[in-house]
């Protein structure tokens, strides 16, 4: 059936779906944009939990492991961990092509002098040997090979996005507003070598604006290109950390030895917010994942192009930025007109995407946009309880299997939070023929 908007039309009743495993426990992945399909479709990494909700402290235990779909969904325990969260889990992710997951732990030791964070580490265990190793630092996002990764100070969202940091173990740090020794930091995979490639210093000082000189700053989502000679980050900062709306936001890349820095949008803008009689208190839970100047949930379409959720030109829309030029296309304008989690697949044709929940309904979208003919499938629709809270979310953070024939959400429509698989591989399949 078709939307009001003949661009949208609603297949949800074709898209077989299936929950994951015996559910048990609650089980989640976290994030969207990170497979979390083993490269032969058949192991699914996760975290269980005996949680549904709650505020998180540093203290609570999650397990790491994966699902074997070749095998009844059977779960099978990698370890546990302390350093997670409910929005992206524990950073679980396959290391390129190996038999190999990684994930951040809290440390368990005295830090040596490699450990700039000294609460987390990241752990590498070869799920046929069992073997493990730790790294001396947390990891945000591993390169397409397996080579490296790029990790940031998980304790900056402890003081502005709580969704997505770590508890101290005991104290939590004193952070410098924008300091020269913390920011983007690159770590070797095989060696466990650092280097600080880019400082919260340096993008103060980079094309600086009055709003940085009282703010506290920090990086997100950074994304690796798929050659892992580039990525992309964002650079947030604001003088009232506990509202989002004050938050002021700039979209950048980079090369991956920290060379060769771009900007590609700047949202600085003013801030009636930060008047003395302004109430935070009077917005939604979600009202600011439909702010007009948020930048969010950045990611690459190909080794130079670069989607997101922002502003350019007056106008918020799903944005396609050529790295290289600059240059600037708006995505499914008039169609696409949402914040979400968008996600390509190796056919760039096809873009998978949520949204946040409507205010009437509760309800998410999890939707298909063909980016050839401007059409958009809807492949379900999942209700949320309207009191999980900002922290304790589950976005649906859609995730391709290898072969994009599957994709894999988070979900809470049936009650506790749990993975679902939908098979979209026979629906694409009659889209491209026809």
């Amino acid at each position: 059936m078709k939307d009001t908007n003949d661009r949208i039309i609603d297949l949800s009743a074709r898209v077989p779906i299936r929950r994951v495993g015996d559910g048990e426990l609650h089980s989640f992945f976290g994030y969207y944009n990170k497979s979390n399909f083993d490269p032969e479709d058949r192991r699914l990494i996760g975290n269980r939990t005996p949680l549904f909700t709650g505020d998180l402290t540093g203290t609570e235990v999650a397990q790491v492991g994966y699902f074997d779909l070749s095998d009844g969904d059977t779960w099978h325990q990698l370890g546990t961990t302390t350093a997670w969260n409910w929005q992206m889990g524990c950073q679980a992710q396959w290391v390129g092509d190996s038999g190999r997951v990684i994930f951040n732990t809290r440390a368990e030791d005295a830090p040596g002098p490699e450990n700039h964070y000294p609460d987390f580490r990241s752990r590498i265990v070869d799920i046929d040997t069992g073997q493990a190793r730790d790294l001396p630092l947390p990891i945000y996002v591993m390169a397409p090979d397996g080579s490296f990764a790029l990790t940031l100070n998980y304790s900056r969202f402890i003081r502005t996005h709580r969704t997505i940091g770590y508890p101290a173990t005991t104290t939590e740090p004193d952070l410098h507003p924008a300091p020269a020794d913390d920011g983007i930091w690159r770590m070797d995979i095989e060696t466990g070598q650092v280097q600080l490639i880019c400082s919260l210093d340096r993008l103060f000082n980079h094309q600086h604006v009055p709003s940085m000189d009282r703010a506290f700053h920090w990086i997100t989502h950074m994304e690796v290109n798929p050659s892992g000679t580039r990525f992309l980050f964002l650079h947030r900062w604001t003088e009232r950390p506990d509202d989002e709306f004050c938050y002021l936001h700039r979209l950048y890349t980079i090369n991956g030895d920290g060379t060769d820095l771009r900007l590609l949008e700047d949202a600085d803008h003013p801030l009636p917010m930060l008047d003395p009689d302004y109430d935070p208190s009077a917005h939604g839970t979600f009202d600011y994942e439909k702010s007009e100047w948020q930048i969010s949930h950045p990611l690459w379409k190909t080794d130079d192009q670069v989607i997101v959720w922002g502003p350019h030109a007056g106008e918020i829309h799903y944005q396609l930025y050529t790295d290289r030029t600059g240059t600037v296309t708006p995505v499914g304008p008039g169609l696409l007109d949402e914040n979400g989690h968008m996600t390509y697949g190796s056919n760039p044709r096809w873009m998978l995407s949520d949204t946040y929940p409507d205010p009437d309904t509760d309800k998410r979208v999890l939707f298909l946009y063909d980016t050839e003919k401007g059409l958009r499938y809807d492949l379900g629709h999942f209700h949320t309880p309207p009191d999980l809270g900002k922290h304790n979310r589950c976005d649906l953070h859609p995730r391709w299997s290898r072969d994009n024939r599957t994709v894999c959400i988070d979900s809470v429509h049936e009650g506790p939070r749990q993975m679902y698989l939908l098979e979209i591989g026979a629906l694409i399949d009659r889209l491209e023929a026809g």
